[in-house]
């Protein structure tokens, strides 16, 4: 098992390159099952979730072919071609794994009128459940079947007629999956309640791209006209503004200054006006985004929401950067439910935090200490890191397979600006 160690106080500088979206990703990947031509992914980062979800593409019957990256590309170049599928069943072994392994349910629906994919994992932070997806696909016409532990999906003669959906709640996933279906029905579909993150506009621009009708991108209201069948494409996947949040974060906590080339700030507005709002400066340039932390940082007052709100991917990684803050802060998370597993380890490490419900209190402390710590999910994992980076001594992050499912080459792109970090395996 690996485990990162770190040994914090060194302020960074320098630049940091971001990758592709891993978000952003996992849900242009499987929109090679709504064709038999090749699509070509440029940008996609090196990630266990992309591998991953390679694999369960290589089960269905797709070949995936990977290239090296041009220059101006900073990730890999996968070529996935689903000429014809062998399987419309996605087995429990590999989406145990990994909970976008979902979003092949509504292309495998579209393509061969059926799918039977296992109920989702992933991380472990809180009830995700699926049945808005499902509602969207009974919407636009999908008979639902759940039978020991996988949801089995079926479009009456082969081809989903096409529907009206309304979303009560704002679902990513479930808005992905439902287009995805969406632009191989027989007729028009409307998505209310749409969520509009930058990742569902890449979703629609790639579907375009492909050959698809769809109206009203990056509105709550999606209009899909179905097609009979989809083209291949080349596109490149979108900036990652998870990655280039937590990077601004690393800088803010360290007091330090990072130029995070390839950024989008036109994706990540609320990130940069709490940044902004805590004191630190960032300058939108050409093709990055500088941060700069060089006054001390002040308090925030911040609740989760869906996009154009700010993203619950970043509440851990500001938790951690607000211990250094001069005051106390207020995280209110309101997408996920128990979404605060790192809070015992940052307390490990000196921070001052109390949870109250749905609620975190966060008093600024004098220094933080290292630690030996324990990652429960992804961005708690980045959290972890982040603190470790501004502890006085040495922290050591163990289960770091979790941060190998979002951020590319971590320790590389820190090292690089200053940071004495290094992963050990312990065989």
């Amino acid at each position: 098992m690996d485990r990162i160690i770190i040994r914090g106080g060194n302020r960074l500088s320098g630049r940091i390159a971001i990758s592709g979206a891993k978000n952003a990703a996992l849900t242009l990947m499987p929109c090679a099952l709504l064709t038999d031509e090749p699509l070509t992914l440029r940008n996609l980062p090196r990630l266990a979730d992309v591998d991953s979800f390679g694999h369960l593409l290589n089960q269905l019957g797709a070949s995936t072919q990977i290239e090296g990256a041009r220059p101006e590309d900073f990730g890999r170049v996968m070529t996935i071609r689903a000429g014809r599928l062998t399987s419309t069943e996605a087995p429990y072994d590999i989406v145990r794994k990994m909970r976008a392994s979902i979003l092949v349910l509504g292309p495998l629906l579209g393509r061969a009128g059926v799918a039977k994919v296992s109920l989702p994992g992933g991380c472990a932070i809180g009830n995700r459940p699926i049945d808005l997806h499902l509602k969207a696909l009974e919407a636009m016409g999908a008979e639902i079947e759940l039978t020991a532990g996988y949801v089995k999906a079926t479009a009456p003669g082969g081809r989903l007629p096409g529907g009206r959906v309304t979303f009560p709640i704002v679902s990513v996933g479930a808005t992905e999956n439902a287009l995805m279906a969406a632009v191989t029905a027989r007729g028009t579909s409307i998505i209310e309640n749409a969520a509009r993150e930058p990742e569902i506009v890449d979703l629609c621009n790639l579907l375009v791209a492909m050959g698809a009708s769809i109206s009203g991108i990056g509105t709550e209201t999606l209009e899909i006209e179905g097609r009979e069948r989809l083209h291949g494409a080349t596109y490149r996947v979108m900036p990652d503004r998870i990655e280039a949040g937590s990077y601004a974060c690393a800088a803010a906590i360290t007091g330090g200054a990072l130029e995070l080339v390839g950024a989008a700030p036109g994706d990540m507005r609320a990130t940069i006006s709490a940044l902004v709002e805590a004191g630190i400066t960032v300058e939108e340039r050409k093709d990055s985004l500088f941060v700069e932390a060089s006054n001390g940082m002040g308090p925030l007052n911040i609740s989760t929401a869906p996009y154009p709100g700010f993203a619950t991917d970043m509440q851990a990684q500001f938790m951690a950067m607000l211990c250094k803050a001069d005051g106390a802060s207020v995280l209110t998370e309101t997408i996920f439910e128990n979404r605060y597993m790192h809070v015992p380890e940052l307390a490990r490490m000196g921070a001052d935090i109390q949870v109250r419900g749905r609620a975190a209190v966060v008093r600024g402390v004098d220094k933080l200490v290292g630690a030996p710590v324990m990652a429960t999910d992804l961005r708690a994992s980045m959290s972890l890191i982040l603190a470790g980076l501004a502890a006085e001594g040495e922290t050591q992050v163990a289960r770091v397979y979790h941060l190998d499912r979002g951020y590319e080459r971590l320790e590389e792109k820190l090292q690089a600006v200053g940071a004495d970090i290094e992963r050990v395996s312990d065989g």
